[in-house]
Protein backbone atom coordinates (compact mmCIF):
# COMPACT_ATOMS: atom_id res chain seq x y z
CA UNK A 1 0.00 0.00 0.00
CA UNK A 2 1.42 3.46 -1.22
CA UNK A 3 0.30 5.90 1.53
CA UNK A 4 1.39 9.89 1.84
CA UNK A 5 0.60 11.32 5.74
CA UNK A 6 -0.05 15.08 5.47
CA UNK A 7 1.48 17.88 6.86
CA UNK A 8 -0.87 18.18 10.19
CA UNK A 9 -0.84 13.70 10.11
CA UNK A 10 -0.42 12.80 13.85
CA UNK A 11 2.99 11.80 13.92
CA UNK A 12 2.49 9.22 17.00
CA UNK A 13 0.18 7.31 13.97
CA UNK A 14 3.27 7.27 11.48
CA UNK A 15 5.84 5.80 14.03
CA UNK A 16 4.01 3.51 15.05
CA UNK A 17 2.46 2.23 11.60
CA UNK A 18 6.07 2.23 10.87
CA UNK A 19 6.93 0.67 13.77
CA UNK A 20 4.41 -2.08 13.56
CA UNK A 21 5.14 -2.64 9.75
CA UNK A 22 8.83 -1.10 9.30
CA UNK A 23 8.47 -2.15 5.56
CA UNK A 24 5.82 0.20 4.96
CA UNK A 25 5.59 2.55 2.35
CA UNK A 26 4.57 5.68 3.94
CA UNK A 27 6.15 9.12 2.97
CA UNK A 28 4.87 12.24 5.23
CA UNK A 29 4.85 15.64 3.52
CA UNK A 30 7.30 17.49 5.00
CA UNK A 31 9.68 14.77 4.37
CA UNK A 32 9.69 15.55 0.69
CA UNK A 33 9.54 19.43 0.98
CA UNK A 34 6.14 20.18 0.47
CA UNK A 35 5.83 21.09 4.35
CA UNK A 36 3.91 24.69 3.76
CA UNK A 37 2.36 23.96 0.76
CA UNK A 38 -1.59 24.17 -0.08
CA UNK A 39 -3.95 21.48 -0.29
CA UNK A 40 -4.40 21.20 -4.03
CA UNK A 41 -0.54 20.69 -3.92
CA UNK A 42 -0.18 18.10 -1.39
CA UNK A 43 -3.26 16.26 -3.06
CA UNK A 44 -1.61 17.00 -6.63
CA UNK A 45 1.59 15.44 -5.41
CA UNK A 46 -0.12 12.40 -3.60
CA UNK A 47 -2.22 11.55 -6.74
CA UNK A 48 0.91 11.63 -9.38
CA UNK A 49 2.26 9.27 -7.17
CA UNK A 50 -0.82 6.87 -6.61
CA UNK A 51 -0.65 7.05 -2.73
CA UNK A 52 -3.48 7.47 -0.80
CA UNK A 53 -3.74 10.48 1.64
CA UNK A 54 -3.68 10.50 5.73
CA UNK A 55 -5.46 13.11 6.98
CA UNK A 56 -7.55 14.83 9.61
CA UNK A 57 -8.63 17.24 7.70
CA UNK A 58 -12.07 16.54 7.50
CA UNK A 59 -13.25 20.06 5.57
CA UNK A 60 -10.82 20.79 3.11
CA UNK A 61 -9.14 17.76 1.91
CA UNK A 62 -12.10 15.28 1.17
CA UNK A 63 -13.74 18.75 -0.62
CA UNK A 64 -10.64 18.64 -3.18
CA UNK A 65 -10.58 15.19 -3.22
CA UNK A 66 -14.48 14.94 -4.71
CA UNK A 67 -13.63 18.40 -6.96
CA UNK A 68 -10.57 15.85 -8.65
CA UNK A 69 -13.22 13.23 -9.15
CA UNK A 70 -15.90 15.78 -10.58
CA UNK A 71 -13.24 16.99 -13.13
CA UNK A 72 -12.37 13.24 -14.18
CA UNK A 73 -9.20 13.87 -12.65
CA UNK A 74 -6.97 10.33 -10.85
CA UNK A 75 -7.73 9.94 -7.04
CA UNK A 76 -5.53 7.47 -5.37
CA UNK A 77 -8.01 7.25 -2.12
CA UNK A 78 -8.28 9.89 1.37
CA UNK A 79 -9.16 7.92 4.63
CA UNK A 80 -10.19 10.26 7.06
CA UNK A 81 -8.55 9.80 10.83
CA UNK A 82 -10.63 11.59 12.91
CA UNK A 83 -8.14 13.82 14.84
CA UNK A 84 -9.37 12.32 18.45
CA UNK A 85 -9.48 8.87 17.66
CA UNK A 86 -7.19 7.55 19.86
CA UNK A 87 -3.52 6.79 18.72
CA UNK A 88 -3.28 2.92 19.14
CA UNK A 89 -7.12 2.60 17.69
CA UNK A 90 -5.78 4.89 14.50
CA UNK A 91 -2.82 2.57 14.03
CA UNK A 92 -4.91 -0.65 14.46
CA UNK A 93 -8.16 0.65 12.24
CA UNK A 94 -5.49 1.67 9.30
CA UNK A 95 -3.70 -1.37 9.61
CA UNK A 96 -6.94 -3.84 9.21
CA UNK A 97 -7.32 -1.79 6.05
CA UNK A 98 -4.07 -2.60 4.46
CA UNK A 99 -4.16 -6.11 5.33
CA UNK A 100 -7.80 -6.39 4.00
CA UNK A 101 -7.62 -4.52 1.09
CA UNK A 102 -5.74 -3.50 -2.07
CA UNK A 103 -4.81 -0.11 -3.50
CA UNK A 104 -6.74 0.30 -6.15
CA UNK A 105 -10.03 -0.61 -4.25
CA UNK A 106 -9.26 2.65 -2.83
CA UNK A 107 -9.52 4.66 -6.41
CA UNK A 108 -11.89 7.52 -5.93
CA UNK A 109 -12.83 6.62 -2.14
CA UNK A 110 -12.82 9.08 0.80
CA UNK A 111 -13.18 6.35 3.89
CA UNK A 112 -13.23 7.94 7.25
CA UNK A 113 -12.14 6.47 10.11
CA UNK A 114 -13.18 4.89 12.54
CA UNK A 115 -15.05 2.73 10.30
Amino acid sequence: MRLAADENFNGEIVRGLLRKVPELDLIRVQDIGLIGHDDPEVREWAASEGRILLTHDRVTIPDFAYERLAATRRMPGVWVIASRFPVGQAIEEILLLISCSRQGEWEGVVCHLPL
